[in-house]
């Protein structure tokens, strides 16, 4: 009998996989060579210095997992949760029967506040109750760290120095905030305060698009939900000393 000739096995190379893209890591690694710093701006937008930042809250790996729960967390908490339905037995009505119990050829029924009738009460429907949601403090502040972090490396965070000075005018602020080179078009700016500043706010909170907030009380959702991140630089420290454990702290 003759053989019966097999066509040969072809060979299949495995094709190598991609090397990784890590985003900006010679950025990153270029500021951790010679440390974390930013241009610090003055009133009129000119660099006036070099700003020292801190690794712990802008030079942190960016977990936005993490970032996602801080965010669900903080708009949860903010729900009063004071919606109220009235049950058929809190609703205003008659108690009396509404029709006789058997030969009208209908369903039988004992009052008019059942929730099947116009007027009458809600079936489960919702009573107040609280939204809260709790997230451990270390988690709070790594998810910050990273939303900074990514903010940073998107160049979407100044420091300014001497905005404390500014005279209660809303126009000084709005042409200090333009020479920075923020679009008026595209504003949508978050100020962080070193504490309460009266001028500052007042001159800032008629502006379209802009909002304050003091150091100590800086949070993801309002890093992540605002375009430009403009810090004072004295309230770098109190950013500090809010979210940045101390050696030897427990956290």
């Amino acid at each position: 009998m003759d053989k019966v000739k097999t066509a040969p096995k072809k060979t299949v190379t495995k094709a190598k996989k991609p090397a990784r893209v890590v985003e900006s890591a010679v950025k990153v690694a270029k500021i951790s060579s010679k440390g974390l710093s930013i241009d610090t701006f003055d009133i009129a937008g000119k660099v006036i210095g070099k700003t020292e930042l801190s690794k712990e809250l802008f030079g942190v790996k960016i977990n936005k997992a993490l970032m996602t729960q801080a965010v669900r967390v903080y708009l949860a908490n903010q729900r009063i949760g004071t919606q109220s339905t009235k049950t058929r037995g809190e609703v205003v009505g008659s108690t009396r029967k509404i029709y006789r119990q058997k030969g009208t050829g209908r369903a039988r029924h004992g009052g008019i506040t059942a929730p099947i009738f116009v007027g009458g009460g809600v079936a489960l429907g919702p009573k107040p109750r609280s939204h809260a949601l709790d997230l451990p403090q270390k988690m709070r502040r790594v998810a910050l760290s990273s939303a900074l972090t990514s903010k940073l490396s998107s160049d979407s965070v100044w420091v300014v120095d001497g905005y404390e000075k500014l005279p209660l005018k809303t126009k000084g602020f709005v042409t200090a905030l333009t020479k920075l080179g923020i679009e008026q078009k595209k504003r949508k700016v978050l100020l962080v305060l070193p504490g309460k500043l009266e001028t500052l706010q007042k001159a800032s909170r008629n502006v379209e698009g802009v909002h304050f907030i003091s150091a100590n009380q800086l949070n993801t959702y309002e890093v992540l939900n605002n375009r430009a991140i403009v810090i004072l630089k004295s309230a770098l420290e109190t950013l500090e000393k809010t979210f940045v454990p101390k050696k030897g702290e427990v956290v």
